[in-house]
């Protein structure tokens, strides 16, 4: 029997019945649950041909594995495949982006980088295996569908994984507060690697020491640093605005 997983929330479950429906099995909707949302997605489960089954909140709770599931859980195949650098590597384009994590350690974070990512058409999304968080239910149902759409790569050694990019010809930026240059000054229609740190933390210092250089989101309040995801999306919106440009 082929492999499967949970998905929870009506964002991710819609995107999997939209993306590929065929990989849906079945689809567990809280039974008190008679909403117009509700409704709507019942409505793409039969157009799709998909069983879907009336169950009990605890029911929910234990599939999803947490109780922010919306009231919808969905069992799919595991159909994500592996993406190793070595692929990334071999099919790298001109117009390559990509977003790599350091270390980010919330999976809210992690799901709305990869739905960023996605917005924003990058190539893959890039973290280490260690000190970070992992695709998990959260990051994947806050990632709204985006966790099977952009490749999540994990790696063992960041710093290493910066060099084969650099030797591949992608330029790899980290963002840093405190960095003089302006995100805005730097050339991104190249093979181009947005490197952002862990929530608080920042970029560690090998990460920091191995981008080829470091540029700053100009703040112009009274705040001082930004959610990662936010972060990652203006970066990435930047080097997105300069190639239409």
């Amino acid at each position: 029997m082929a492999e499967t997983r949970f998905i929870h929330g009506f964002h991710a479950v819609a995107a999997a019945l939209r993306n590929d429906p065929e990989g849906v099995q079945e689809i567990f909707v809280a039974a008190q649950r008679a909403d117009a949302r509700a409704k709507d997605l019942l409505a793409k489960a039969d157009a799709a041909g998909v069983r879907v089954m009336p169950v009990d909140n605890a029911r929910l709770d234990g599939m999803a594995g947490t109780h922010r599931h919306q009231g919808v859980v969905a069992r799919v195949a595991s159909r994500r495949k592996e993406v190793m650098m070595a692929d990334l590597l071999d099919t790298l384009t001109d117009n390559a982006l990509f977003l790599v994590l350091d270390g980010v350690q919330d999976p809210h974070n992690l799901g709305a980088c990869l739905r960023v990512a996605d917005a924003a058409g990058a190539d893959a999304v890039i973290a280490p295996k260690d000190r970070a968080v992992g695709l998990n239910a959260t990051a994947i149902k806050v990632a709204s569908g985006a966790a099977d759409t952009v490749p999540y790569v994990t790696v063992t050694n960041l710093a290493r994984t910066l060099r084969q990019l650099q030797e591949a010809g992608v330029w790899c930026a980290g963002a840093a507060g405190e960095a003089e240059k302006s995100l805005y000054d730097i050339d991104q229609k190249v093979p181009f690697a947005w490197v952002l740190g862990a929530e608080g933390d920042g970029l560690r210092r090998l990460t920091r020491e191995t981008c080829d250089e470091l540029a700053r989101i100009p703040m112009y309040g009274s705040v001082e640093s930004l959610n990662v995801s936010v972060a990652s999306g203006i970066c990435l919106f930047e080097a997105r605005r300069q190639r239409i440009g």
